[in-house]
């Protein structure tokens, strides 16, 4: 006992253990937010002292304007801790997104007037935070992990993004089953909530080492070596001395978001790239499904409290399923995950509107219902395990492994710009298309994820098991050959990942083959 109470002790004296634990932690808040609105959607109280009705796209409006706030976040944010520091700029994300929730959380308090536009500031306040949570975390954390764990680390972050939707929706079930739809706290306790997450990260963030890379590339050499003693005890110097090399050899490498957007510039394609993931993944329509969980469910047949339930369940084989996520992502890689994920989503949504059409002719038909409404409920699970393990954490990976540190900020703002963009879009949609499309909706899922999977197909290449120099090279080497199309650049060998005693990389890639070997 007294060797586990140890190593228990150990690990979490561990700077990179903390450092995971606290960037998994702060992205949960996205998670929970997902998690909150989907049954505060549906409570009658909320409604009324918003002043509008279940089916008015105003509901909409309120879930969608929170990703322009992200949006507005991910550029401050990013710029703000390039400029003062990654621990700085998370500590105003998160003093941010507390505010942005209180103020929710005050919305029509005695029936004040202007519920609506304050819960709707709240709402853009909070997305200011939290999309620059999204911005700067996975920057901070890939700087201070390994580049052979990265993907892990990540898709282990994004874990606990689906244990805070968890908890959100818990909670949310929770006190709507013992206060009923009709009382103003089933839907105010679970948003104040969420205070938990900011409240405990920023009483920490103190604990936490600055990132070294960041303190060199500001001429903080004693600092850096501060950091990285905290992080590799007893190698720190060394790993110092790996940075300072590193920094140098980027040095000369500044770009400008003018630069990143502007064709024949060298960081051009790499934006290209890191948006159409983005957009891919909002195509997957998954983040329409998370927020109106429910209401799926009640196409499918089901009475309200059932389908609430059944969201229950669905979110919490998410979170047990992301496992495979990290387990696999640095060992099949980014790409085949995305490809494989947008297959069985594109079947799923299919099934979907199949069952969802018979469900909802049953009588007409003779059908017991639950004859279409267990194979639906299956195919729901089924995609959303095909979404978290395929596409949630693999596009935020991106700006980590494509650009030089020089650029990763701005990256990693453009990811989030796009993805808050993208996800406005379709939040402010689903509830207009569930409406006036009814089960048809996921015919509409199925075409964008064939779309979503053929663009990845054809333009993404493979950037696990690779340095980022490697992944350098695959942009040289298409912007020589003329095309952007993977199967033309090197003849396709960045369709996969590098595998030891594979033909195309014998020879020079023998360090890396043996890195990747380690690694599994």
């Amino acid at each position: 006992m007294a060797y586990f109470a140890e190593k228990f002790k150990s690990i979490c004296n561990d700077k990179k253990t903390q450092v995971v634990l606290f960037s998994s932690t702060a992205i949960a808040l996205y998670g929970y937010d997902q998690g909150m609105m989907s049954l505060i959607n549906t409570n009658h109280d909320y409604l009324s002292r918003m002043e509008i009705s279940a089916s008015s796209p105003l509901v909409g409006v309120i879930v969608a304007i929170y990703y322009l706030g992200c949006t507005v976040g991910a550029v401050f944010f990013s710029w703000f801790s390039d400029r003062f520091g990654r621990k700085k700029g998370i500590f105003f994300c998160l003093a941010t997104a507390s505010l942005g929730n209180f103020i929710m959380f005050i919305a029509g308090l005695g029936y004040a007037r202007g519920a609506l536009a304050v819960m709707l500031v709240g709402r853009v306040i909070m997305g200011l935070g939290v999309g620059g949570i999204d911005a700067v975390i996975p920057v901070y954390s890939s700087e201070l992990s390994e580049s052979k764990a990265r993907g892990k680390a990540l898709a282990q972050e994004f874990q606990s993004n689906i244990f805070g939707l968890n908890m959100a929706f818990g909670i949310n079930l929770g006190v709507t089953v013992a206060l009923g739809k009709s009382n103003q706290w089933a839907w105010r306790i679970p948003i104040i909530v969420m205070q938990i997450y900011p409240v405990l990260l920023l009483a920490v963030i103190e604990r936490l080492p600055e990132s070294p890379r960041w303190c060199i590339y500001h001429g903080l050499d004693d600092d850096a070596r501060e950091a990285c003693e905290e992080i590799t005890p007893g190698g720190g110097e060394k790993h110092l001395e790996e940075l300072k090399k590193s920094h140098e050899q980027e040095s000369d490498k500044s770009v400008s978001y003018v630069n990143m957007i502007t064709p024949g510039h060298p960081q051009f394609h790499p934006t290209v790239m890191t948006v159409m993931v983005q957009i891919n993944q909002a195509l997957t329509g998954y983040g329409a499904v998370s927020v109106y969980g429910p209401q799926i469910f009640e196409l499918l047949g089901f009475a309200t409290r059932p389908a609430e339930y059944l969201t229950m369940g669905n979110y919490i084989s998410y979170l047990i399923l992301m496992t495979a996520a990290w387990l696999l992502i640095d060992a099949v890689g980014r790409r085949a995950l995305m490809l494989w994920g947008s297959s069985v989503l594109t079947s799923c949504f299919v099934l979907l509107a199949l069952f969802g059409g018979l469900s909802m002719h049953a009588a007409d038909l003779d059908i017991p219902n639950l004859a279409v409404a267990v194979p639906g409920i299956v195919a729901l699970f089924t995609a959303t395990g095909a979404f978290g393990i395929g596409w949630l954490a693999t596009v935020w990976l991106a700006p980590t492994e494509i650009v030089p540190t020089t650029a990763r900020g701005q990256m990693a703002a453009i990811s989030v710009i796009i993805w808050g963009l993208a996800n406005f879009a379709i939040t402010l949609l689903t509830p207009l298309m569930f409406n006036n499309l009814k089960y048809w909706i996921f015919l509409v899922f199925a075409a964008t994820n064939a779309i979503a999977g053929l663009s990845t197909w054809t333009y993404l290449p493979e950037t696990g098991g690779r340095s980022f120099e490697e992944n350098q090279r695959f942009f040289e080497d298409a912007a020589k050959e003329g095309s952007w199309k993977v199967s033309k650049v090197d003849e396709g060998a960045y369709l996969r990942m590098p595998y030891p005693n594979s033909e195309e990389d014998a020879g020079e890639r023998a360090p890396l083959l043996s890195r990747v070997r380690d690694q599994l």
